[in-house]
């Protein structure tokens, strides 16, 4: 439980923007929240943990070269770890 000013525990997870690449070609941009167990604050840590098979990406926006608009937005989206070909930290973030 958390403290009254922050109920569920959310202030102290790192959220990144991140770039993905899934095995059927797609690619999505979004961001992730990184730390959500102690040690774990880079990207890989995220993907390689045992946590959970899949990773929580919010405000996601999907790029497909077959279908007729090539971007396609979400407010979350859930991606299956065994999907991911690579994902990457976007460069600018402070």
């Amino acid at each position: 439980m958390g403290n009254l000013s922050d109920p569920e525990g959310i202030s102290h997870k790192a959220k990144r923007l991140s770039a993905w690449n899934l095995v059927d070609g797609t690619k999505v941009n979004g961001q992730v929240n990184i730390n959500q167990e102690n040690g774990y604050d880079r990207l890989s840590d995220l993907v390689s943990s045992s946590l959970g098979e899949f990773i929580v990406l919010n405000g996601a926006t999907l790029y497909k070269a077959e279908i007729e608009d090539p971007s396609v937005k979400h407010k979350v989206l859930f991606v299956n770890k065994r999907h991911i070909l690579w994902a990457s930290p976007e460069e600018d973030q402070i």
